[in-house]
């Protein structure tokens, strides 16, 4: 499912009309019909409601709440809309909705001043369902005074909110918010999902997002560089595992890091690349830190080794000898800050052409400017994992920059050192050398603990170490499709698997160790299409 700007939709609905002659009023009709059918069967229901109350705006978001109005309204509904502008400011097909609403009996009110909705919500049921249609995806800055106390009282007073396409108060491209915004329950997005939806502080009102096919082409729909990663994108990566494998036919990662106290990142990377499904998984740790590394590891399947810390560059190219015997390589859980992690990152880049996972401290000791010839003269894939932050201070900019125009950014960087960036938070970011953005969205706050990140490098490293047909030596992988695939494969993986542990566990007391016992439920979801969990954030 694509995601989209508010110009990439208005050129759908523009090549609809030109091409395809489907125009603004079907549309309209068709969010009415969809959108009234969805509440009725998933948030009406049974709740005790008594008119379902409508805030309506001049422009088409106005026009689709009067369109839903009516078809609730046809459906047996008691319905009202609040008209927050003159009529004769109004949009001709706000008008005309306008008039069919008066035909089927909606009432219509036009609001005049604030004391006016107060004195309804205050006067009248107990309980209120609110549908916002006042602003849309269009809104820019400023929003007026009158419409951030209609704002404020809808949030004060409403029961359950229901948002059309976007929460008024919320700038469709960026997500961000200025003074108020309505805080939704449910948010129906027109067509397809919006960047305000996911970015910013417009996915913290979004409430759930149900997305509504009103008609628009399908080919038309599928057109554009950024779409979300779900189950249907990812399962052809997951071939069947032959009875008759070994070991060997599903490829061998190493996971490089672990310094003095963060051993247990190394060992939580090691663990989730074998339940990942490779073969095979070793880890090299520095010699120091060896003992306590092996008091961490939990899995007695896990092979070792050492790392030479004396800062003899002898003991550095050792570690490097034997690299070609893998598929895969992770480096940076906890692996340290100092200029010998450095120099151990450098030589790994340098010297070993098949996948490389930079995660954690392997990008904090790099930089995307100083080391820009390293990444972007690699024959195989390379594959960054920072958060926000790590990003920030990596690229050289602003950490306010980037949760400003995280996707700008992404991209600006991955064209310019020709690596995979998969840009971690709340909302999830992977950009790719062939231009295209994927997002995962499953917001868990259960996910903001520390281990997280290393559990996400193993599962990438372990699938990334499965891929066929390769040739490390010579740094060529045919079918880069099948790495970005892959790497898309493992962030939901990732996300699945946190999900399940959220559930059953509780986000509060959620840690990072727990997202292994439900990596298989995962998989297991993926393969079969069987889901084990509620529905996510967009349907």
């Amino acid at each position: 499912m694509k995601v989209v700007d508010t110009e990439e939709m208005k050129s759908i609905e523009r090549k609809s009309l030109e091409e395809y002659g489907f125009s603004e009023q079907l549309i309209i009709e068709n969010v009415g019909l969809r959108g009234a059918d969805y509440l009725d069967k998933n948030v009406i229901g049974n709740s005790p409601f008594g008119e379902i109350v409508f805030l309506v705006g001049k422009g088409n978001n106005g026009a689709d709440g009067l369109s839903v109005a009516r078809y609730l309204k046809n459906k047996g509904y008691s319905t009202r809309a609040f008209l927050l502008f003159s009529e004769d400011s109004l949009g001709e097909n706000t008008k005309k909705q306008l008039s069919m609403a008066h035909a089927y009996g909606v009432k219509i009110s036009e609001l005049k001043n604030i004391e006016q909705i107060t004195s309804y919500f205050t006067q009248t049921q107990d309980r209120y369902l609110v549908v916002d249609a006042i602003l849309g995806t269009g809104f820019r800055f400023p929003l007026s005074s009158f419409l951030f106390e209609v704002i404020t009282t809808v949030n004060t007073y409403a029961s359950l909110t229901v948002s059309l396409d976007i929460p008024s108060g919320v700038v469709g491209d960026t997500g961000k918010i200025s003074s108020s915004a309505i805080r939704a329950d449910y948010t129906l997005a027109i067509g397809l999902p919006k960047l305000g939806h996911i970015m910013g502080s417009g996915s913290e009102v979004c409430g759930k997002i149900k997305v509504i096919d009103v008609g628009l082409p399908k080919i038309l729909l599928e057109e554009g560089d950024i779409s979300l990663i779900t189950k249907k994108n990812v399962s052809s990566v997951l071939s069947t595992r032959s009875h008759f494998a070994h070991k060997n036919t599903f490829g061998h990662s190493l996971v490089l890091g672990g310094s003095h106290g963060l051993c247990g990142a190394l060992s939580l990377s090691c663990e989730a690349a074998l339940k990942s499904g490779s073969g095979l998984v070793s880890a090299a740790t520095w010699e120091q830190n060896y003992p306590e590394f092996l008091s961490r590891l939990n899995a007695n399947e896990v092979m070792t080794g050492v790392i030479p810390s004396g800062g003899d560059p002898k003991g550095v190219e050792s570690i490097l000898r034997d690299l070609m015997k893998y598929q895969s390589i992770v480096i940076g859980p906890g692996l340290g800050q100092t200029e010998i992690a450095r120099e151990v990152a450098l030589e790994v880049l340098n010297s070993y052409p098949g996948p490389v996972v930079v995660d954690a401290d392997a990008i904090k000791v790099l930089s995307a400017k100083k080391d820009l010839d390293v990444f972007y003269k690699r024959k195989g894939p390379t594959v960054l994992t920072p958060h926000m932050g790590e990003f920030a201070n990596f690229v050289g900019e602003k950490k306010s920059s980037v949760l400003e125009k995280p996707i700008h950014f992404l991209k600006t960087f991955v064209d310019s050192l020709n690596c995979c960036i998969i840009l971690k938070g709340y909302a999830t970011y992977l950009g790719f050398p062939n231009g295209k953005i994927g997002v995962n969205y499953l917001p868990n706050a259960g996910m903001a603990s520390a281990g997280t990140g290393d559990v996400l490098a193993g599962i990438l490293g372990g699938l990334l170490a499965q891929l066929k047909p390769q040739n490390v030596k010579s740094g060529l992988f045919l079918d880069k499709n099948k790495i970005y695939d892959a790497l898309c494969l493992g962030v939901l993986v990732h996300a699945l698997a946190g999900k399940e542990a959220s559930k059953k566990i509780g986000p509060r007391s959620m840690t990072a160790g727990m997202l292994l016992d439900h990596i298989s439920s995962a998989f297991f979801e993926i393969e079969t299409g069987r889901s084990q969990w509620s529905r996510g954030w967009i349907e």
